[in-house]
Parts: C-alpha cells; sequence; structure tokens
C-alpha cells in the first residue's frame, strides 16, 4: 500500500481516486471546489488538503487529473503546487489529456527536483472510472513505470508504457483522431438508416457482429437514434482534445483531413448549444440540417 494524493476530483478523478481508497492506499485529496473534496472524504477514507502542495506532502505519488495545460502547470508547479511539496525519490502521475509539449516541461521540472513523472491520460470515459475499467497510456522512463503501475492498477483495466515521457499524451491524440472518425462515420450510418426506413436496432444489431463492430456503435448508436445527449463525453472536452490533437499534427507534419472536419462540425453543435451535449450529438447536424 502507498501514501498517495489525488488533485483533481472530477466526473473522472473522484471515482478514481475513490479506487485508491478502497484499494487501501492512505489517500489525500485536493480539489478546487473544497466542498467537493468533502464531499469525497465523507464516502471514502481518505484526508482533504486545501492545496496540492499540502496534498502531496509525504505522498509516494501524487496523482493530477485535471482540465488543461494550464490547469496542469498551476497545480503541478504553481507556488502551492504539488512538485512545491513532493519528497525526492516520489512520482507525479498526470492523467489530464493535455499536450505531450506540457508533459515534458512538467517532467524537466519534477527531474530538477529529483521527482519522478509519467503523463497517463486516460481512455473509458465516466463509466470506465466508476467501474475502475481505464485504459491508461503512459509515458515516461520504465523504472518510474513499473513503480506506479501497481497503483494505477487500482482503476485500470490496462495501463501501458508506450515510449518516453510526452508518449500517453501522443498515444491519447491517436485514440482521439479515431473516435472523432467513428463518432463521424456511426451518425452518418445510423441517419442514412432511418432514411431508408430501415429499423436502426435491429441494423445495429446485426453489423455490430461484423466488421464494423466498435464501442461507439455498441453504447451510442440507439442513443443517436433516439436524440438522446445529455451525458458521456462532452462536446467543448472533445474540442479541446481535437485542438490538441491539430496543433501536433501542424508541428509534426501528419496530415489530418477529417479529424479537422469533424472538429468543425463540434464547433456548430457547440453553436446549437450542445456545448455539453455528449460527443454522439454529431448526429444533430444530420437530424436537423
Amino acid at each position: 500500500m502507498a501514501r498517495v494524493a489525488f488533485c483533481g476530483l472530477g466526473v473522472m478523478g473522484a471515482p478514481m481516486a475513490g479506487h485508491l481508497a478502497a484499494a487501501g492506499h492512505d489517500v489525500a485529496v485536493f480539489n478546487r471546489s473544497a466542498d467537493k473534496a468533502q464531499t469525497w472524504a465523507e464516502q471514502h477514507r481518505g484526508q482533504v488538503a486545501a492545496t496540492p502542495r499540502e496534498a502531496a506532502a509525504n505522498a509516494d505519488v501524487v496523482f493530477m487529473c485535471v482540465g488543461n495545460d494550464d490547469d496542469v502547470r498551476t497545480v503541478a508547479l504553481g507556488p502551492h503546487g504539488a512538485l512545491s511539496g513532493m519528497q525526492r525519490g516520489a512520482v507525479l502521475v498526470d492523467h489530464t489529456t493535455a499536450s505531450a509539449d506540457v508533459a515534458r516541461e512538467v517532467s524537466t521540472a519534477c527531474a530538477a527536483h529529483g521527482v519522478g513523472f509519467v503523463d497517463a491520460p486516460v481512455s473509458g470515459g465516466q463509466a470506465g472510472a466508476v467501474n475502475g475499467a481505464l485504459t491508461v497510456m503512459c509515458g515516461g522512463e520504465p523504472a518510474v513505470f513499473d513503480r506506479v503501475r501497481p497503483v494505477i492498477m487500482a482503476y485500470a483495466r490496462s495501463c501501458e508504457l508506450l515510449g518516453p515521457v510526452g508518449s500517453g499524451q501522443l498515444t491519447k491524440m491517436v485514440n482521439q483522431i479515431c473516435i472523432a472518425g467513428l463518432v463521424q462515420a456511426l451518425s452518418e450510418g445510423v441517419n442514412f438508416a432511418r432514411h431508408a426506413g430501415l429499423d436502426v436496432e435491429q441494423v445495429i444489431g446485426v453489423i455490430s457482429k461484423g466488421a464494423a463492430q466498435s464501442w461507439q456503435m455498441e453504447n451510442r448508436a440507439l442513443t443517436m437514434d433516439a436524440g438522446s445527449f445529455d451525458f458521456g463525453f462532452a462536446v467543448e472536452w472533445m474540442r479541446k482534445d481535437l485542438g490538441i490533437v491539430l496543433d501536433e499534427a501542424e508541428r509534426n507534419g501528419a496530415r489530418l483531413p477529417v479529424t479537422a472536419l469533424v472538429d468543425q462540425f463540434y464547433a456548430q453543435v457547440m453553436a446549437r448549444g450542445g456545448r455539453r451535449w455528449d460527443t454522439s450529438s454529431l448526429i444533430h447536424l444530420l437530424q436537423h440540417p
């Protein structure tokens, strides 16, 4: 069992920290909204800290799951950030979906303090976090990764090292590229089936047993058909992720024509008031042109 800190108790972080506590780790938590941290502490064993620095004091592993690059810098490197309270030999693990650049920046700062670092974005959504079944994509040094992997497995079904620092974030970008294309294709398929007079549920039941099968098909096709989007991974979060993807592609020269197009479709969904709709709401543009 380890002494751990968890900074960021949103829809992903709160259940992840809960799994750490349930596994028997000694958990201290920090959240910018203190009431959320207090609510978490009432439901789980653990301590509430007033700052990331206080949460990180004496921790073997410090986890972060925040919003974006700026949040990562503030929580990790700010005046009251986690790094300022971490002891030499501890490890900082960042589960935020952020840029590879900020991962390398934080890693460099950690190295100067004798602290290990792993960038470790996740996939699996809120359900994966609640069920302890996340896929965790990691970048870092093998020896550092080996130390934290057993702790991460409290809320993961898969946790893999993909390469040096930044590799986790780059792999998450690949994940989001693939999802963006899948969701658009599924939207068009469901919309086409309706226009063709087919029973969408029956169609999905058949084709999901073949080569078209995907998580998106099995979990989002019928809610798409029903026009239900008040759950899941928010469009504004996906646009943040795709912005990171497109910035990285501009640097490395990768062509992403479909991803760029889908990003603009999501901009149209947001303009319709769908900022917090699930990413499957792309079909709304087809159902209501």
